[in-house]
């Protein structure tokens, strides 16, 4: 028999929206150490429903399911190299619609996924490679 109390919940719950994953990544950034947080320098988090369709040209993806997340800007191993004069300031992106449509698919909390996303972005922000931040994530287990 399944737990009414619940299933109760999960009958009232409504998809969060827009401003509910402002907050969930606002909480996950929060809650990595605060070693990591100062790393980051200034970054921008921003939250939309779905990555233009430049972004996804750019990166030749035929979904905008395909991308959870984005790192744009000029990352720490390159911030000396690139002249300030007119920068856009550096910014992730977390795509709320291809996010839930991942989450509704695994078996990890939403906050979870959220904070997988922003740390992978970070990464990036980092200079790190799909494949250098695939290797740490395998070799933490």
């Amino acid at each position: 028999m399944p737990d009414t109390t619940r299933i109760d919940r999960w009958h009232r719950t409504r998809a969060p929206d827009l401003e509910d994953f402002e907050a969930l990544a606002a909480k996950a950034y929060a809650e990595l150490p605060q070693a990591f947080r100062d790393l980051t320098g200034t970054i921008e988090i921003r939250v939309d429903d779905f990555p233009e369709d430049r972004a996804l040209d750019e990166l030749e993806l035929e979904s905008p399911f395909d991308l959870l997340g984005l790192f744009q800007g000029v990352g720490l191993a390159h911030d000396l190299a690139v002249p300030q004069t007119g920068r856009m300031p550096n910014r992730i992106w977390l795509y709320r619609r291809p996010i839930l449509d991942y989450w509704a698919e695994h078996e990890e909390t939403l906050g979870d996924v959220v904070t997988h996303v922003l740390v992978h972005e970070i990464g990036h922000h980092f200079g790190l490679s799909d494949e250098d931040i695939d290797a740490i994530e395998a070799a933490a287990g």
